[in-house]
């Protein structure tokens, strides 16, 4: 085996441990070899603990000898980087630094020997935008691409745009922990080399909580759901010797449960990505003594942790979400895929038989995702899109990419670029957007350091700054200026990184040439401060920061407690900043169901900041609307949703008037005219016509009215300028102008539809149109004689026959047949009780009349 990869060799002729020499992908090298030999690419799948990461970059180093170039490995989290070349480095019994060399964000250790150096593939997009054809480079292997973080992702497109444009000799290599290879070997067109691993069984043990949990919400986990983890990891400490590995979604879950895990007799570890260097390196390396490794995700696949028999899993994970309508962003706690579970299993597999412990039910695992989502369909794409635009690929189109990005999410981050002053109209990058990519972070946070840094001064701006481009732990308070007091006069392993990052960006702020041109775009209020003008408190430099990074979410104070964002976004302040009365938002979260989003990070400001910030938002216009049922006429200065001045408009636009009365109408319906009985009933009337009819007599429901309003209601609506003007209009005055004047039916209408109906007594009775059926509601007696029903356009109208006092007797759609036979019924019940009116026994010959008999003398 070793005489088939140069003898064993590593970079520079340097002999391999035997110990890296016995790991499974050792095996397969030659087969990597040949496969980069002749097509330049391949995809590497080995499981983890194979020996992908840390034997083949050495290997690959020393089958290419010097001339070749570095071996860059691109990792996807700092801490993996570091331990890859610690573990490289001791393979070759050298240091860190030596044949092997590390860069990460803010520190680098790596020199002219350096054959083999591992990055993060943050660095390595960086290194890409300012040298595209990475001169000295030989061979990247992009590590952990199964992971599909979307830096990783925009690397490899990058890297094959190198490829098949500049440095067709350059060699790359997808290495994968998972044997789900197919769509990167299609993207690679490269073939799959795969490496058996050397897993020990593992037994599964389903260990869901013995009662029901409330599922993850946002960041909150519940804390039911903690206890029972605690008391899984006791049992798994009780069942079997060995160091005991817990996966658990973020830090303060591991500070939770480690607090639960105190007096056991044994070491417990909180191993993430903020753990301090000594703490990493504690992980990765044998114990004295029995071990609890408390770790998020980072243990998954691009670590190995020794002395690991048993794993508990929580099942819970941390992904980046986007409310891209909000422009709210944040970690949320998920579920994990069935893969990520199988790759946490297998930490309980490599050395010895062990057993993973999952706290929940075989059935819910069965319904879990199959794979982990992209972080490309769900993560904020500014970053993204500025890469790919500083890129030359604005559209990203000609990227080759394994998911395209979600058109929304693009078009949001292309607005918010736009909105920086990083790419002009068509999406390429300017001048001031290649700076901004230059200086390693979010183009947000890019943008407040460059433009903070002229008022604040270099190292105050990158203070702040480092500030907002980690989480700043629970324990520093939701002020952003108290956590930065916090941070400067604390000494713990987040201060640590703090200060680390303070000095790379002030150092990246001097390199990046921050020095504005009007052509680059907004610089925001970021002025040289004036000789003699004294410098800004530490409150007004965290709020210029601030509402320099995330210009939507500076928010005025709209109630207790209760904010309005630029936005249009409602957030709750909690504790002293609630009141103030603007505040600039770092960090803030929407729950489902919330109306307002919660502020966990923000800084006070003021209103001259918040313009300033904002200024893109700043509008000054005219309104007339509608408004709490009035005609609301005001000149307002507005930025985004939060209003900043109004006065009253004295001479408003009548069109806008119009439209706002409209509107009004629109909203509380024609009730705001003047309705008399007469006009109640005129559209009674024509109402009927049209049921009857149809076209041309116009419908008069509420809704056809309101959509003819403008037409019917003519001048007397054209005159109005308020509620009280509605209130006097006429409506049964203006009913008639719909009537279908023009065709000269409008003239017939009174005949169809009459607003009274002579009877034989010589009676003009009102109709009543109200109902289905016209109603006639008459004496008896004053029709006598009548034979036939009155009709109306048609339709035979309901006749109320009344009693002498005015009550129905009878109702009747068909007077023949009532005086044939229901009149006989009525007579008898009635003439007993008005014996002074008359009761025929023949009615069809009496005569009508409207009095009562003559009294009998």
């Amino acid at each position: 085996m070793a005489g088939a990869v140069g003898g064993g060799t590593g970079p520079g002729g340097a002999a391999v441990r035997a110990e890296g020499l016995a790991l499974p992908v050792a095996s397969v090298v030659p087969a990597l070899l040949d496969a980069l030999a002749d097509r330049g690419c391949a995809v590497l799948a080995a499981p983890p603990g194979t020996g992908k990461t840390t034997l083949v970059p050495l290997l690959l180093a020393g089958a290419q000898g010097r001339p070749g170039g570095r071996v860059l490995v691109a990792e996807p989290r700092r801490m993996a980087a570091r331990a890859a070349a610690r573990r490289m480095a001791w393979l070759l019994g050298g240091q860190v630094g030596g044949t092997v060399g590390f860069t990460v964000r803010g520190e680098r250790r790596v020199s002219a020997a350096t054959a083999v150096e591992v990055v993060t593939t943050g660095v390595l997009l960086q290194r890409l935008q300012r040298d595209p054809e990475l001169a000295g480079v030989g061979t990247v292997v992009l590590d952990e691409c199964h992971e599909r973080h979307l830096d990783a992702d925009t690397a490899m497109a990058f890297l094959l745009d190198v490829r098949a444009t500049l440095r067709p000799e350059l060699r790359l290599v997808a290495a994968s922990a998972t044997t789900d290879t197919a769509a990167w070997a299609a993207l690679l067109d490269a073939p799959v080399v795969e490496a058996a691993g050397v897993l020990h069984p593992v037994a599964v043990r389903w260990a869901p909580p013995p009662r029901q949990v409330r599922p993850p919400h946002g960041m909150r986990v519940d804390p039911a759901l903690l206890d029972h983890v605690a008391a899984v990891v006791r049992t798994a400490l009780a069942d079997g010797g060995g160091d005991v590995l817990c996966f658990l979604p973020g830090v303060g879950e591991i500070a939770r449960v480690a607090g639960m895990l105190t007096g056991l007799g044994v070491d417990v570890l909180q191993l993430h990505g903020r753990a301090p260097a000594a703490v990493q390196d504690a992980a990765l390396a044998p114990g004295q003594r029995r071990r609890v490794l408390l770790a998020t995700s980072v243990a998954e696949s691009s670590l190995t942790v020794p002395g690991v028999r048993a794993v508990v899993d929580s099942g819970l994970a941390r992904e980046p979400r986007m409310d891209h309508a909000r422009g709210l962003g944040a970690l949320t706690t998920v579920r994990v895929s069935r893969a990520a579970a199988e790759q946490r299993a297998g930490r309980a597999g490599r050395e010895a038989p062990g057993t993973v412990y999952r706290c929940w039910t075989q059935g819910e695992h069965d319904r879990l995702p199959r794979q982990p989502a992209p972080e490309i369909a769900l993560a904020d794409l500014t970053g993204f899109a500025l890469q790919a635009a500083c890129w030359g690929e604005p559209e990203t189109t000609g990227l080759a990419l394994l998911d395209p990005p979600p058109q929304g999410a693009l078009a949001a981050a292309r607005t918010t670029l736009r909105t920086l002053g990083a790419v002009d109209a068509a999406g390429r990058a300017t001048p001031r957007g290649h700076r901004l990519g230059r200086l390693g972070l979010h183009p947000r946070l890019a943008r407040a350091l460059l433009d903070a840094a002229p008022a604040l001064g270099a190292a105050r701006a990158a203070e702040v700054t480092a500030l907002l481009s980690e989480e700043v732990p629970g324990s520093y308070g939701t002020d952003l200026t108290g956590a930065w007091h916090t941070a400067r006069r604390t000494s713990d392993a987040y201060t640590s990184r703090w200060r680390a990052e303070s000095r790379r960006l002030e150092s990246a702020l001097r390199t990046a040439s921050p020095e504005h041109t009007p052509a680059d775009g907004p610089a925001g209020p970021s002025a040289e401060r004036r000789p003699g003008q004294p410098p800004l408190s530490d409150d007004a430099a965290a709020g210029l920061v601030v509402a320099l990074a995330f210009p939507e979410r500076v928010a005025r104070r709209r109630g207790e407690g209760g904010y309005l964002m630029v936005s249009g976004t409602g957030a709750e302040v909690a504790g002293g900043l609630g009141e103030a009365e603007w505040v600039a938002v770092a960090v803030a979260d929407r729950g489902v169901g919330r109306a307002a989003a919660r502020v966990r990070l923000a800084a006070v400001v003021d209103e001259e900041t918040a313009r300033e910030a904002a200024a893109w938002a700043l509008e000054r216009y005219e309104e007339v609307r509608w408004a709490q049922g009035d005609v609301v006429a005001r000149r307002v200065e507005r930025l985004g949703a939060v209003e900043l001045a109004a006065a009253p408009l004295r001479s408003p636009d009548p069109a806008a008037v119009l439209a706002a009365l409209l509107d009004g109408l629109a909203a509380e319906g024609t009730g705001l005219l003047r309705w008399s009985r007469e006009a109640d009933e005129l559209r009674q009337r024509m109402a009927f016509v049209h049921r009857v009819l149809g076209p041309p007599w116009p419908d008069v429901a509420e809704e056809a009215l309101l959509a003819r309003a403008g037409e019917w209601l003519g001048s007397e609506l054209a005159r109005a300028r308020r509620r009280a003007d509605l209130a006097r209009i006429d409506a049964g005055a203006a009913l008639p102008r719909l009537l279908p004047w023009a065709t000269g039916d409008a003239a017939r209408f009174a005949a169809l539809a009459p607003e009274r109906i002579e009877v034989p007594s010589g009676s003009r009775i009102r109709v009543d149109y109200g109902g289905e059926q016209p109603v006639l509601a008459v004496k008896l007696q004053e029709l006598f004689g009548l034979a036939d029903t009155p009709r109306v356009a048609g339709v035979p109208v309901l006749v109320h026959l009344l009693s002498p006092a005015g009550r129905p007797a009878a109702v009747t759609a068909d007077l023949a047949s009532f005086w044939r036979e229901g009149y006989r019924a009525v007579r008898a019940e009635l003439r007993g009780r008005y014996p002074r009116h008359p009761w025929p026994e023949d009615p069809s010959t009496a005569a009508p009349t409207r009095r009562t008999n003559a009294r009998r003398g």
